[in-house]
């Protein structure tokens, strides 16, 4: 406990109205005005989403986003320092660059939509990274690499440069994605080949399964079936991921490992991550809001990997903290102490039922988990 978590990549501001439950609800008609509630601001993208949540599960971390100097950065500052005044510490600067933001649409009873400025997270590098902001470090997670421009060009070059240069310096590595707009610059690179490149280099890759099935063009129909998830997660270890994470939304998270070779290094008391398959479904909780969810996911599993845990106890922290996330309308608000989240996942709280089939699965009944009863995986 005593290594941190360096969080980096996208930032952002999360400018989130209250949209009022209206029949027949159209948010965007010509010449209409649409009455809302009041506007909620919070900082949003995967540094501050997995950031803040690590850090309220008492989780030491370095922030490492870029922002502009202008008043959506000093807002963004303002917010991490309530948070506390060291988190902007070793935030990086940008003059005369626009800070981005987001506004987040969030409709009641239905997923939300985003408008979205990437702003200097477009120019964000590897060289906006300093060796002295690896010190100390024992995991180092970047987020959203296909909303930063610099990030997916060339075949994903400045993503690769990144995580080559965090691998040589001894640090576990972590990697999320963002869906990419199918119409935007991002989503007409070829993903499959920056991920053949960039995988050898990553430990623990976490994205959406709808994330990643766009970028392996995978059709599944928005169904999820066991076939999809080890077809999907079977590339990604051959691609040279030792941990592959899908986040399922509220279907729950899927886990896949690597074997002896490729973890042997990665993970403390490595031997029950080999060769592993593990699915949670979601806790059942009153929902209020999805934003920043995943992240929260993200930021559960690495606490548990962190604190050491078990793969099947880290995919259940996974899901816990998901569920605390949308109890509240932005990112955070809803995460709660580690101990408190330890205690509430032991006193009964209930998931939801399975939202796949798994034949031949073992339910270890502590956890809440299924397993696997055959090995699988990459080396």
């Amino acid at each position: 406990m005593d290594k941190k978590i360096a969080v980096a990549g996208h930032v952002c501001l999360d400018i989130i109205p209250e949209i009022r439950n209206t029949p027949d609800i159209n948010l965007i008609e010509p010449g209409k005005l649409l009455e809302i509630g009041p506007a909620c601001l919070s900082t949003g993208g995967a540094v501050s989403n997995v950031g803040i949540a690590l850090h309220k599960l008492g989780i030491k971390i370095r922030l490492l986003g870029k922002i502009g100097n202008d008043l959506f950065g000093r807002a963004i500052l303002e917010q991490f320092n309530k948070v506390d005044d060291t988190l902007t510490e070793n935030m990086v600067p940008a003059p005369g660059e626009s800070t981005s933001y987001t506004i987040v649409v969030n409709p009641p009873g239905t997923d939300r939509g985003f408008w979205h400025h990437p702003g200097c997270n477009d120019t964000y590098t590897s060289d906006d990274i300093a060796d002295e902001d690896l010190g100390g470090i024992g995991i180092f997670h970047f987020g959203y690499p296909p909303l930063m421009r610099q990030m997916f060009e060339n075949e994903g070059e400045e993503l690769l440069r990144l995580f080559q240069k965090v691998k040589a310096a001894g640090i576990i590595t972590s990697l999320d994605m963002a869906y990419p707009d199918p119409n935007s610059r991002s989503g007409r690179v070829n993903w499959r080949v920056i991920l053949e490149r960039v995988l050898p280099f990553v430990d623990i890759f976490l994205p959406s399964l709808d994330e990643i099935c766009l970028m392996l063009d995978v059709e599944n129909g928005g169904e999820i079936s066991l076939d999809i998830l080890n077809r999907v997660t079977g590339e990604l270890l051959k691609f040279g991921a030792g941990i592959v994470g899908l986040k399922l939304g509220d279907r729950g998270f899927y886990l896949r490992t690597a074997g002896r070779e490729r973890l042997g290094n990665v993970v403390d008391n490595a031997e029950p991550w080999f060769h592993r398959e593990i699915y949670s479904p979601c806790y059942r909780v009153a929902v209020k809001g999805t934003t920043g969810a995943g992240d929260a996911t993200i930021a559960g599993f690495l606490a548990a990997v962190i604190h050491d845990f078990t793969p099947e106890q880290a995919v259940n922290v996974a899901v816990a903290v998901g569920a605390c996330s949308v109890e509240s309308v932005d990112a955070s608000s809803g995460i709660p102490s580690w101990d408190t989240l330890q205690k509430r996942t032991k006193s009964g709280w209930n998931k939801l039922p399975k939202a796949i089939s798994f034949p031949g699965w073992t339910w270890n009944k502590v956890e809440q988990v299924a397993c696997g009863s055959a090995k699988s995986g990459g080396k």
